[in-house]
This record gives structure tokens, C-alpha cells and sequence, in this order.
């Protein structure tokens, strides 16, 4: 038998015989496309959860004051306090639903009975240049706000960063509840959320076209759905072209 060769297999007029390093090679794309179909379609479940609750969220209004707990993500919210319109921060980077670059306004809420909260107020376009802050004025007068409980956006991988400082609105990349809390020298958080999503039909707001983030779930299925094709189909070349005329006397290849 040619050493170059698995053992070679008769199917018919024809003899399947594989090289090893084919073979091999073979298997370990085959190997990496399922892995990523399965990471797919792990994606397009956690992203159902999201879309789900996202999608539940205004079932019901909790209000949320200094001592109540962490919510559920995108649990419909409501509170009463005042605006600390002094001391603001423009989120960087932020993109609306056409593509544009520019900042989500993100406005401290004292509450009513101590304790604070952050409001994004939705998102505004970039002026002329960075150096230009734009201005975000906003009443201080007592007010009940509706909006849902979120996460404040988390990039990709987090780099360091320097220390947040005035002058204010302070324009920021990623920051933490940390960072932002050494800013304000403010450090009794409500637990329920670190952010609360300004609804669409709340007062002094900006553009709020909130969803839950990312792809929809069927767009993950639809690439799982290509990650298993591309598996089938390196699974049907490799049995075609190892797969070849049987030579009555001879050996294969």
C-alpha cells in the first residue's frame, strides 16, 4: 500500500483513499466551523434573554429610591429627585440608529431621600470639533422620571484610563460607576441600577431610540446556519477529491 495513503476503501468502481495530512487538516476545519456555529446559536440564546426582557421590561413601573435593590436589565423604572444639571457627562463614541457618531448625555439624579442615580438623556451629534462641548442645560426643579433600569455601555476590551476631571460636562469613554463616582466624589449609589434609560416621552431629553443591544437573535441563527454549511461543505470536497476510479490490477492514486 502507498504509505502516502490511509488505508484505502472500496465504495463501488471506486476506492476512497485519503492522505493523512488532508485528513487531519480536514478535520480540525471542520472542527473550528462547528465550534463556531455552536458559538452562534449560544449567542442567539443569550441575546433572546436580552431581547425578551428588553421586551417584558415596561410590564410593570418599580419605583426605585436609596435602598432598593438591584432589578432585572431593562425593568421599567420610576424616581423622584432633582437633576445636578453642574455636573454632567457626555459618554464619547456613542453611535445613533443611522451610524452617526456622537455622545449620550448622562445627567446625575439625586434622589428624593438621599442616595443618587444616573440618567442618559439620550444621545446628541458631535458639534464642529471634540474641543466644542455641546451645551446640555436641563431644569433643576423636582421631577418624577420614568425610564428603564440598564447598564452603562462597556466596551469590548477596557483599557486604562486617565482619571476623569472637570471642566464639566466632562466628556468621557467607557467609565465605570467608579470612575464616575471619584468625579462626583459621590459614593451612595441606589443598588437598583447603574443607569436609568430617559423614556422617549419623558421631558428634557435628547434622541432615545432605546432597544436591547447587538444583533437580533436570528441573525446569530443565520451565521450558525453558515458555519454548519461551510462545515458540510469542506465535509463533501474532501470526499470527492479523496475519493477516486478503481484500476483493475493497480493501487490506488
Amino acid at each position: 500500500m502507498d504509505q502516502q495513503y490511509i488505508a484505502p476503501m472500496k465504495i463501488g468502481s471506486r476506492i476512497f483513499a485519503p492522505r493523512p495530512f488532508t485528513t487531519l487538516i480536514t478535520i480540525a476545519v471542520i472542527f473550528i466551523l462547528l465550534t463556531l456555529g455552536r458559538w452562534q446559536l449560544h449567542r442567539a440564546a443569550e441575546k433572546q434573554v436580552l431581547f425578551d426582557a428588553f421586551a417584558s421590561g415596561t410590564d410593570v413601573t418599580r419605583p426605585i429610591d436609596a435602598a432598593t435593590s438591584r432589578l432585572a436589565r431593562y425593568q421599567h423604572v420610576e424616581a423622584v429627585g432633582r437633576y445636578d444639571a453642574a455636573r454632567q457627562i457626555l459618554l464619547d463614541n456613542m453611535f445613533d440608529a443611522e451610524g452617526r457618531a456622537g455622545y449620550f448625555v448622562i445627567t446625575p439624579f439625586a434622589l428624593v431621600g438621599g442616595g443618587w442615580v444616573l440618567v442618559n438623556r439620550g444621545w446628541i451629534p458631535l458639534g464642529a470639533s471634540r474641543a466644542e462641548r455641546p451645551d446640555v442645560p436641563v431644569a433643576q426643579d423636582q421631577r418624577r422620571l420614568r425610564g428603564r433600569a440598564d447598564d452603562l455601555p462597556r466596551p469590548g476590551i477596557r483599557l486604562d484610563a486617565p482619571a476623569l476631571g472637570p471642566p464639566y460636562p466632562v466628556v468621557a469613554n467607557f467609565p465605570t460607576l467608579s470612575d464616575i463616582g471619584r468625579l462626583l466624589h459621590v459614593s451612595a449609589w441606589t443598588p437598583a441600577t447603574e443607569l436609568v434609560l430617559l423614556d422617549p416621552g419623558e421631558a428634557d431629553g435628547y434622541a432615545r431610540n432605546w432597544r436591547a443591544p447587538g444583533f437580533a437573535p436570528m441573525r446569530h441563527i443565520a451565521y450558525a446556519v453558515q458555519w454548519f454549511a461551510l462545515a458540510v461543505a469542506v465535509a463533501v470536497t474532501y470526499a470527492v477529491t479523496n475519493l477516486k476510479r478503481s484500476v483493475a490490477g493497480g493501487s490506488a492514486g
